[in-house]
């Protein structure tokens, strides 16, 4: 092999190595990427949603104690702005769905909902009745709170999912990582076994013909240094070779 292909293969194989660690990074951090944008889109997305649930039920549950205590104008106003909000967040939920079993969460939010909207929508409309927290705690908290519940189903259901990919991405990282430090140390002693590779085959041949040559040319006698290599040294040795066997020798 020639010199030049020698010292050109060194250096392709390194940049070989470092190519294939780069490729698996690329790839692998492309894979968290992907995960990073499931997790915002999807997950992230039913929580805000359940949260948006829970504000709009509070809202709604004030409503209601405001209407039952007479102010009936401000409590309408109050249930029903919080019945768009759930309406708008709820749909946003169930056109989300992404985890095993949010489905039946959201079937869950539906029916407790639908019945806890039932009987505010009856409370506005007969306006009057026993005494205000009696009809509160006797008909309106237990559906409120079932409610919530659900809600509060369906967040933690999320919530656990994004615990679940997040810790998922922290390993994913560090085998994002894991090429490049094997690269490196690959590199490095690829480098110092390259070094070794070249001083054998190029360097020591050098300064060895150097040294046959001022031999030669002090002594008059012909170089008789052979290289092992099939190179251009080994070329260079011949001919250096056929040169001091040509030379008159000195007087």
């Amino acid at each position: 092999m020639k010199l030049q292909a020698k010292i050109l293969s060194g250096f392709l194989i390194l940049a070989a190595m470092l190519a294939c660690a780069g490729m698996l990074s690329i790839n692998e951090l492309r894979s968290i990427g992907s995960s990073v944008n499931r997790l915002l889109n999807d997950n992230y997305r039913s929580v805000n949603a359940a949260k948006t649930m829970l504000e709009a039920l509070e809202m709604e549950n004030s409503g209601v104690l405001l209407a039952l205590s007479g102010k009936w104008q401000r409590g309408h106003d109050s249930i029903s702005a919080g019945d768009r909000m759930f309406q708008q967040a709820f749909e946003t939920a169930r056109n989300n769905l992404t985890v095993p079993g949010e489905g039946e969460c959201v079937g869950a939010i539906a029916s407790a909902y639908g019945e806890y909207k039932r009987l505010w929508t009856r409370a506005l409309e007969e306006r009057g009745g026993e005494p205000p927290l009696d009809r509160y705690f006797d008909r309106f908290h237990e559906p409120y709170t079932a409610a919530r519940a659900s809600v509060d189903v369906l967040m933690k259901l999320n919530e656990e999912s994004l615990y679940v990919t997040a810790s998922g991405l922290h390993g994913r990282a560090g085998r994002a990582i894991m090429p490049g430090i094997v690269a490196i140390v690959s590199s490095l002693v690829f480098v110092l076994i390259f070094n070794s590779f070249i001083n054998h085959y190029v360097i020591r041949p050098i300064v060895a013909l150097t040294r046959e040559v001022r031999s030669s040319t002090r002594s008059g006698s012909p170089l008789t240094m052979k290289i092992e290599s099939r190179d251009e040294l080994r070329d260079l040795a011949a001919a250096v070779r056929d040169l001091s066997i040509g030379r008159p020798n000195r007087p």
